[in-house]
């Protein structure tokens, strides 16, 4: 399958899967969910959906299984809405890569504000 095709159709599943998150899940554990990418194996038979999550470690934990619960919802739904031959089978992955993200510039805004503090004490030495 073409490369293009590939990347259409993971698009077009991300899509999907956001909007059945957002606005078809009635479960009340299911919150702050971002989906940030999915990659559907090239027979179309499987499908990787990465999710980051918000809030404590207790709502992302009760998001986390509110979000398995109704992956079998999610699946058929999209089954429904994007016309493929096979439904790929779903399977969530948490990315991660928001949270680390936020971690290096908490990390960079510290080396840059004891940078600051360092030529601040240098100019008063002097």
């Amino acid at each position: 399958m073409g490369q293009l095709r590939m990347e259409r159709v993971q698009e077009l599943v991300k899509q999907e899967i956001s909007k059945i998150i957002l606005e078809d899940i009635k479960d009340p554990r299911v919150g702050f969910v971002t989906v940030t990418r999915v990659h559907v194996t090239s027979d179309l038979r499987s499908a990787r959906v990465f999710v980051s999550l918000m809030g404590s470690e207790e709502q992302m934990a009760d998001c986390w299984r509110g979000l398995n619960r109704s992956l079998g919802f999610i699946r058929r739904e999209v089954g429904h809405r994007v016309r493929l031959r096979y439904t790929p089978e779903l399977s969530l992955e948490i990315d991660d890569s928001m949270a680390y993200s936020a971690h290096i510039q908490e990390l960079l805004l510290r080396v840059q504000k004891d940078e600051a503090e360092k030529m601040k004490k240098g100019g008063q030495n002097e």
